[in-house]
């Protein structure tokens, strides 16, 4: 049966286009009911029981549930829920949920995919019977309401034809959708009249989003301006009254915010409640600025809300707390208030349970584990259990009269201070995709035994008889990069670069492929490696072991003794490293003089080459900077720390380096001649001044003047700045310059001038990323278009394609950045475990000074700490004494400042057993070296 779809279409010279689709109608749409013999099912067979389970008071027959969009979107936790199956998704539901949050329709495809869950999409706006035109006049909600009536109708109808007795129910909370049904003779109730008729249904209400819905009793105080509706932010928006931009709440003061404006390189700094208005990080809000002579500056309290307070408690006076009362006007910043939400990025969020002092109360507020995040209060009938648990939480809604966004308990992750679970927590809040690969994805992998055919020789060169190895950290197995180096007959040198050829084992578009772009990276964490790619590509047949032949993609250059580039070659190879060796056994081989065999030969000519290559780029501007990076060793057994030390940087590592260096900047240059607008490259972006300003203003402390008008000059500030009888304090320099950096991106060549494809840190005109292929994406991109520009390989749409390149570069640039955040997290978590029963005495920097408190860092422990001054627990003495315009605190005749040495204890905080923190106390001065002591 043919139908037609008319739209109305006006262009942008303002004419109307009649549209007319066609739309075809079939009545071989099998209803999906193991019950049902009149309809055919596919290969597969019927996915709705023939007799499902009835947990329902009010419900007297069994049956199968069909919720509706709102109910999808909105209780879709409640739905993925093992105990609600026999589900009936229509078409109507899933095209609308896609529409709407492609995350909700992922979740909504997964319930479908689920064997489990019995649960089956009918599309019923193909079906003859249950399709319906729109009436004149008709909103497009309601006819979509009256779709998902008239297929619950047929399906009433449809199943009462095969003389059993299971029916359907709607599940809706819109109440004129649920009259017209009653009406028509269908069952329909809301999603909490369901659920609460459930039998053993404790978790599932806990799991309900309170939509529509408060927590807050009527008498509660109003804390917050109202929002303005989307109407009115576009109108101020186009008119320039409002400004857009993303939230971005601060860690150290949850009562300040800034907000990034798109096409504005200095962020809106807001603070206090009202101005905050109840937008969470990372949610796109408009923003009015406030008048001049009301701008604002962040204050210098480290400021965390630990203790419960009521809706109804005055937000006025803590305001007050922060608000300087006159801010000089060298010192204000741009300052605005949040006036409505654009759009709001909520996701789940992992923490803790804060119970509540009443005894059997169900409503407690939830502590989300990222400091960024406010409280959220849920309700719950297992706080005795969920105590000692870490949770999963979603918000739902933040009303005007609530102080804390209300939300719904989703799911445990297990107890909390298990390793097992903190890495679980680690994880989910870093969004690092960490499932198995599926059984489709497993299936693009090569057939083992694997073996190279001659075939595959015809189409590379032969590099088995070169002299190759691989340099590593320790225990290293997923090896992406191999180097030679020997002399020439001409007195030259060849040098080449051997990258795993993880491109020929992925081909594009295959479910293999659309994983590792999703993924983006490999997720390095202490104690464990989230890979891209399965581990038999990755630790095996792409892996560069030695005494294997391998697949390689080879740069090779003609170089002079002098490290001048004579000639550059790009090939498909196969190599046999010679040795897998650690940064510390290639520093041995180089150091030992009795070895004189090829490997030795080669690692001295590339060490050698190296270090003149390091130096031209230090000389042309490139930057030396400084974080602090630990290693843990681990126990066998326990597998908990049981040392830690700071990594040693060998000149093998600087080594590997340099020629990573040469070879991503020779590739990129080779696939942007080729591809000029497809191209996928590396930027590093220059940071605007006012990101240097704590950088400038702690040198100045110590009468150093940094020049941040170019690179070149900043990095001769750094080198410049040294205090001979306190050689860390031009480490601390370089760890404070790497925080005024902006993040390095990938990006297509042909969305961008290539005026801005300067790469900053590396003070490179051109780059990118080829060495990494095992555990970067991009790097397979830039592999793929290599091998079309040398003929290697062919090329295919989508990697010409520069708009969907772009989208590929944006996901990868998010999974880079959560992925180091992770790996941060994990290093966190494990100096928590490795003090869990220790309590030590050690050397600390301070980093910056606030009102309330003094960061340091820790290097020997990779830690960055708060030292909170004059607190309860800390308040054994005289006062510390915050001078504001010199940024120092004073005690007793003793003065801390920026970049001073102090002697701390680090130590676990028991005093929350159900939250154990990390805590460095300060307790005497001893004056006479002008250390602090624990």
């Amino acid at each position: 049966m043919l139908t037609n779809k008319i739209f109305l279409k006006k262009t942008k010279k303002g004419s109307i286009l009649k549209i007319v689709r066609e739309h075809y109608l079939r009545d071989d749409i099998s209803c999906g009911s193991e019950c049902c013999e009149t309809c055919t099912h596919d290969s597969k067979g019927a996915k709705l029981l023939s007799k499902p389970e009835n947990n329902s008071v009010i419900v007297n027959t069994p049956h199968y549930i069909i919720p509706d969009s709102n109910v999808v979107f909105h209780q879709i936790d409640v739905l993925e829920d093992a105990a609600i199956q026999n589900l009936i998704i229509l078409q109507t539901v899933l095209e609308e949920v896609k529409h709407r949050s492609a995350p909700a329709y992922k979740r909504l495809k997964d319930i479908l995919a689920n064997p489990a869950k019995h649960s089956y999409s009918f599309a019923n706006e193909f079906n003859k019977d249950t399709y319906i035109e729109r009436a004149p006049g008709e909103k497009a909600n309601d006819r979509n309401d009256r779709a998902i009536r008239e297929a619950g109708l047929w399906y009433q109808k449809h199943l009462s034809c095969t003389g059993i007795t299971t029916t359907v129910v709607l599940v809706t909370n819109d109440a004129d959708n649920r009259a017209k049904a009653n009406l028509k003779g269908l069952t329909a109730f809301t999603i909490q009249e369901y659920i609460k008729s459930l039998k053993d249904n404790g978790s599932l209400l806990d799991k309900l989003a309170h939509v529509g819905t408060s927590m807050v009793v009527e008498k509660d105080k109003v804390q917050f301006p109202e929002h303005l509706s989307l109407a009115e932010i576009q109108k101020g928006i186009r008119t320039g009254k409002y400004l857009q931009g993303t939230f971005l709440a601060s860690r150290e003061n949850y009562l300040e915010a800034n907000v990034s404006v798109h096409n504005q390189e200095k962020m809106v700094f807001l603070q206090g409640h009202a101005n905050l208005n109840r937008a969470v990080n990372d949610d796109v809000v408009a923003i009015e600025m406030l008048p001049e002579p009301e701008w604002s500056c962040p204050s210098s309290l480290m400021l965390e809300e630990i203790e419960e307070k009521p809706d109804d408690a005055d937000i006025e006076a803590e305001d007050a707390a922060v608000k300087r009362k006159r801010v000089p006007r060298e010192l204000r910043q741009p300052t605005g208030r949040v006036v409505g939400i654009i759009k709001r990025n909520w996701r789940q969020y992992c923490g803790i349970l804060q119970p509540s002092a009443v005894k059997e109360a169900t409503r407690h507020l939830f502590m989300p584990a990222e400091r960024r995040i406010p409280k959220i209060r849920i309700e719950t009938r297992q706080a005795r259990d969920l105590g000692s648990q870490r949770i999963v939480v979603a918000i739902d809604s933040w009303p005007r009269n609530s102080r804390y966004p209300q939300g719904h308990f989703v799911r445990k992750l297990g107890n909390i201070g298990d390793k097992d679970t903190e890495n679980e927590v680690l994880l989910l809040e870093h969004d690092v995709p960490h499932c198995s690969f599926s059984e489709q994805v497993l299936s693009f992998l090569p057939k083992m035994p694997w073996t190279i055919t001659d075939e595959d020789l015809k189409h590379r060169t032969d590099l088995r008889h070169v002299t190759i190895c691989s340099v590593d950290p320790p225990g290293c197995t997923d090896i992406d990069d191999a180097l030679h180096c020997r002399d020439l007959p001409n007195g030259n040198l060849e040098v080449g670069v051997h990258i795993a050829d993880v491109s020929h084992f992925i081909r594009p578009g295959n479910a293999l492929d659309r994983e590792a772009a999703s993924r983006g990276t490999t997720v390095y964490l202490v104690d464990k490696r989230i890979d891209m790619v399965p581990e038999l590509l990755s630790s095996n047949l792409c892996s560069l072991i030695c005494d294997v032949d391998r697949f390689a993609f080879t740069v090779i250059w003609e170089m002079t003794q002098t490290a001048d580039i004579v000639k550059t070659s790009f090939m498909k190879s196969v190599i046999q490293s010679r040795a897998s060796l650690t940064y510390g056994e290639a520093q041995m081989i180089i150091d030992d003089p009795k070895r004189n065999d090829e490997i030795a030969r080669s690692l001295r000519g590339l060490n050698r080459l190296a270090k003149i290559m390091k130096q031209r780029r230090i000389d042309k501007g490139a930057l030396t900077l400084a974080s602090p990076e630990i290693r843990f060793h681990i126990d066998s057994e326990t597998h908990d720390p049981i040392d830690v030390q700071a990594k040693q940087l060998l000149d093998t590592n600087s080594m590997v380096e340099e020629f990573m260096l040469l070879a991503n900047i020779a590739t990129a240059q080779k696939i942007q001649e080729e591809f000029p607008n497809c191209a996928v490259l590396r930027r590093h972006p220059s940071p605007p001044v006012s990101n240097f300003e704590p950088l400038m203003k702690a040198a100045l402390s110590k009468g150093f003047k940094m020049n941040v008008s170019r690179g070149k000059d900043l990095a001769d500030s750094l080198e410049t700045a040294t205090i001979p009888d306190d050689p860390y304090f031009n480490t601390m320099l370089r760890i404070m310059t790497t925080r005024c950096m902006m993040q390095a991106v990938y990006f297509c060549s042909g969305m961008i001038p290539e005026s801005d494809f300067l790469h900053y840190g590396l003070a490179t005109e051109i780059y990118t990323h080829f060495t990494s292929p095992i555990r970067r994406y991009s790097d397979i991109l830039v592999h793929r278009l290599l091998a079309v520009s040398i003929g290697a390989d062919s090329s295919y749409p989508d990697l010409l394609d520069k708009h969907r390149t772009q989208i590929v570069c944006n996901n990868l640039n998010y999974r880079h950045k959560m992925a180091q955040y992770a790996g941060r997290a994990s290093v966190n978590l494990h100096t928590h475990l490795f003090f869990k029963n220790r309590s030590v005495d050690e050397e600390g920097y301070i980093l910056f000074v606030r009102k309330n408190a003094v960061q340091v860092l820790i290097p020997k422990y990779g830690l960055e700490a708060t030292l909170y001054l004059n607190s309860e627990k800390s308040k054994k003495g005289p006062p510390f004494i915050f001078n504001e315009e010199e940024n120092t605190q004073a005690c007793a005749g003793v003065t801390l400042k920026v970049f001073d040495r102090i002697i701390v204890q680090i130590s676990i905080d028991r005093s929350n057993v159900q939250h154990l923190k990390l805590r460095i106390q300060l307790v005497e001065p001893v004056r006479s070296t002008n250390v602090l002591k624990a």
